[in-house]
This record gives C-alpha cells, structure tokens and sequence, in this order.
C-alpha cells in the first residue's frame, strides 16, 4: 500500500522545544502522525503522513461507548553518530495485534507498520532529542470508529501514530521509588483484558493509583484479582524480586502484559548465568524475604522507565525498604546494559536495535 505524505505548512509546524532539561513524559508532540482507516469491505486504506491535529469523531463512534481502542509505546533514540535507532519495534507491533485479537478488531501488517513508522521519523528526525536520558516516545493507537449504538465488534477503524520528545517517566529518575501494595482494588482477572493494552486496564487502575499517590508512593503494585494473594504487576511496568540469588517475576497467565522490556531483562539475566524464574510470588513470600533480609532488590521494567528501582514497599500499613532504599546492582547493572544498546553505545548481541537513519 503506498503511503502519501501531506507535510505541514509553515503556519502548520509546532515550537519545538529548547529545554531537553525539562521535557517531562508525554506532554508534547511533533509536527506530523500517520493514520490509516479500515471498514469491512476495503480493509485497510487510505494510508497516509498528515500534519498533526484533532481527529473527528462522531459522538456515536463505538469507541466511545463500548471501549475498543488499543494502543502501543515505544523509543526512537538519537545514538552518539546522530543517527536514529529503534529497539525491538516489531514486538510491539505483534503485541498490538496481540490486543486487537483480544478486542476483536483488525490486525495491522506489521511491515507496512513499520514503512509508516520509518517515514513519520524521518520526517520529523529534528525532533528526536540529544540529551542523555531523552528519546522520541511513540504511540501507535488503533479506536473503533463507526457510529454505532448496540454492544457488537465495529465495522470501522482508525489506526494511528503520533510521537513526541520525552524526559525521564519518573521524577525520581533512577532513584528508586515507592510503591503500595493494593489488596482491595484489582486491575485484571485471568480470562479478562489484563494481557491486552488496552485503556479500560488503565481506566480500572486510576482510583487505586490516585489513593496511592495521595499518601506519598509513586506505583501501586497489584495482586492476583481471586485471592489478593499473588504479586502480578505495578502500573505501568512489569515487578522483579531477587530473592536470595534467584530472580523472579510473574508469569504471563493472561491478566498482566506481556512486556518486551520484561522480554529483553529476562533473555539478559539468563546469559549472565543468574538464576531466572518465571513463576506466582505470594505477597507473603515477598514480605518475608523483606523481613529476613533475602529480598535482595526489586524493580520494574518498562518502555517508559526501563529500569525503575524500588526502595520501598508497602503493605498493610507497614513499610519495607528493599536494598536499604538504593538502586541494586543488579537491576543498575541492566539498566545500563539496555540503555547501552538502545543508544548504540555497545554492541548488539541480540539483533533488537532497528537502525533507520
């Protein structure tokens, strides 16, 4: 499918910003998107680079009433020779696919994704930061669009990609944070959207999250939704706990999201030798080694973090500093190794990073 590219005027252009100090973490976004539109007699068309603005929606579209809307997030990374790299962009394309499956909309060519992908960057490569720490965050999205009111799959859709300079996801930076333990609220139930990203998994986790941030923590960490009992994920990253030498993370059962930062730490740790599990942690499990000091460190994984450190964790009222409220060594010692690709300040051993310009 050939993809037209309408490039925005003069008048057309936004202010790019001067600070890369003070990006902050999805607040701004570049002159150009992409969209495509899909019905049920052409399938996908209309494939096409715009000028960035409003979409028009109408109030009846079915998004808007029954939720089918799924969405992506990934890094473009300027590397020290200027140029522009991507890491393991595929994976979240097959992820999306992944989540439209589940919300029973229309899968994406995962190749003509990434020719959009390529095309929107490099025409809006002058936004692409240079900062240490910074990146271009993309977010490909794809909403039901038909206007329809009765409860059934849509005949219409939009598929579309707008990127933007970002900062670091979280104002501690790499200093480690502080997460509660929710055992009343649940995100997702197995047999539910939890491995899907879609917005009603981000909608369910809001309350919780606001109640959480009131009383000083920066994530909550949920637990199993039948029994309250089993650590699954925090908000917006996938949790590890060392534990004595054994690092461990929950399984992909079907109400957490299949991360491909959880991918990458996983397939690294195993290299390095050290033993990996993918397995159900108890919460009791976890305030255990807390209590008797084997709860080596814990940390989250994320596009939006990468690595983020937990220096605390709270649970029924009782606070736990985890690796005496710094970063552990292992989870700096990934983050620097990630970090290190994604830039392409080492080499590659995974073929993960995509150089596009």
């Amino acid at each position: 499918m050939e993809i037209t590219v309408n490039q925005a005027t003069e008048d057309q252009r936004r202010t790019k910003p001067t600070d890369e100090s003070n990006l902050g973490f999805g607040d701004i976004v570049t002159d150009h998107m992409f969209k495509m539109d899909w019905g049920v007699e052409k399938g996908w068309h209309n494939a096409r680079i715009e000028p960035y603005g409003p979409i028009p929606i109408d109030p009846a579209a079915m998004v808007l009433h029954y939720g089918q809307e799924v969405f992506e997030g990934l890094k473009a990374y300027r590397g020290a020779d200027d140029g522009i790299s991507l890491f393991r962009p595929t994976e979240n394309f097959k992820r999306l696919n992944r989540s439209a499956r589940r919300l029973v909309m229309p899968e994406v060519d995962v190749d003509l994704a990434m020719e959009a992908l390529k095309k929107l960057l490099l025409l809006d490569r002058d936004w692409i930061p240079r900062s240490e720490g910074t990146s271009l965050y993309i977010r490909p999205t794809m909403i039901a669009t038909e206007p329809h009111l009765g409860v059934r799959p849509a005949n219409a859709y939009l598929f579309y990609i707008i990127i933007g300079p970002v900062g670091a996801y979280y104002k501690e930076g790499l200093n480690p944070v502080k997460i509660y333990v929710e055992d009343f609220f649940v995100r997702a139930a197995i047999g539910g959207t939890g491995e899907a990203k879609t917005s009603g998994n981000y909608a369910a986790s809001l309350l919780a999250a606001e109640e959480a941030k009131k009383k000083g923590f920066t994530q909550v960490l949920w637990l199993d939704a039948a029994e309250r009992k089993y650590v699954e994920e925090v908000g917006t990253m996938n949790m590890f706990f060392r534990i004595h030498d054994e690092l461990i993370t929950a399984p992909l059962n079907g109400s957490i999201l299949p991360g491909v930062t959880r991918d990458s730490v996983i397939q690294i740790v195993k290299d390095w030798g050290i033993k990996m599990t993918e397995r159900s942690l108890t919460i009791d499990e976890v305030i255990s080694a807390a209590r008797n000091g084997s709860l080596k460190e814990a940390f989250g994984a994320g596009t939006a973090a990468v690595i983020s450190p937990v220096g605390q964790i709270t649970y029924k009222g009782e606070d736990f500093i985890v690796a005496g409220g710094q970063m552990g060594e292992l989870s700096h010692r990934l983050y620097d190794k990630i970090v290190a690709i994604q830039y392409r300040r080492k080499p590659d051993p995974y073929g993960w990073v995509v150089k596009i310009g």
